[in-house]
């Protein structure tokens, strides 16, 4: 059988399937597909559709949309649909959003939207070596940072953390696309001492 017929025979058999299975079944063709494409490596090649009780924002995200423009996003999806996918990390059937945090929350908030896709959300799925919390965070960051802007006291908030991770001042400007006096300024407004242990600042008050 050629790959024009096990494609009918299947797009047959998942279209005879009531509407939870067949959002299961696709979601599972989806996976094996892409396990086999040449783009396995990029997120994108695999978009599944998740119920959105599944899919909890995250508790770090330093990025912030006025009322007019979260406006404007719903008229978006409810308008052209969802052109982007919610970037979650998953464990089990649990999904943690990486980028997309508004588009989660029109997906739940809008009824009309929530409705015309069935109480269900998109998503795709970081590589597994971003799965670690602090490369979950510099991932929001950098997403966020390449659009928008931040809350200065929420990103000093996450050069905290990352900092209480042990991580360097030269890695959290690396991975969150900082100059190293952005990275001292954010410090600084959190006025920790602790933040502040290696740095000698003797240069810094010549």
């Amino acid at each position: 059988m050629g790959i024009d017929e096990l494609l009918t025979a299947l797009c047959s058999a998942i279209s005879a399937l009531p509407e939870t299975e067949k959002i299961r079944a696709l979601n599972k063709a989806r996976s094996k597909l892409h396990e086999v494409s040449p783009f396995k490596e990029e997120p994108v090649d695999c978009v599944l559709w998740v119920p959105a009780e599944q899919v909890e924002a995250n508790d770090y995200n330093p990025n912030s949309v006025a009322p007019p423009e979260m406006k404007l996003l719903e008229i978006s999806i409810s308008e052209d649909g969802y052109t982007q996918p919610i970037v979650a990390w998953g464990k089990n059937d649990y999904y943690e959003v990486v980028d997309g945090f508004h588009r989660n929350r029109v997906g739940k908030e809008s009824k009309a939207v929530s409705e015309r896709i069935h109480g269900y959300l998109p998503i795709t799925i970081i590589n597994h070596d971003r799965e670690d919390r602090g490369d979950r965070i510099a991932a929001t960051i950098r997403h966020n940072r390449a659009r928008g802007k931040h809350q200065v006291a929420a990103m000093s908030d996450i050069v905290l953390e990352l900092s209480r991770r042990n991580w360097s001042d030269a890695k959290i400007g690396r991975e969150l696309g900082m100059e190293p006096d952005e990275v001292l300024r954010l410090k600084q407004i959190t006025g920790l001492a602790e933040l502040f242990k290696d740095i000698d600042f003797s240069q810094a008050w010549e």
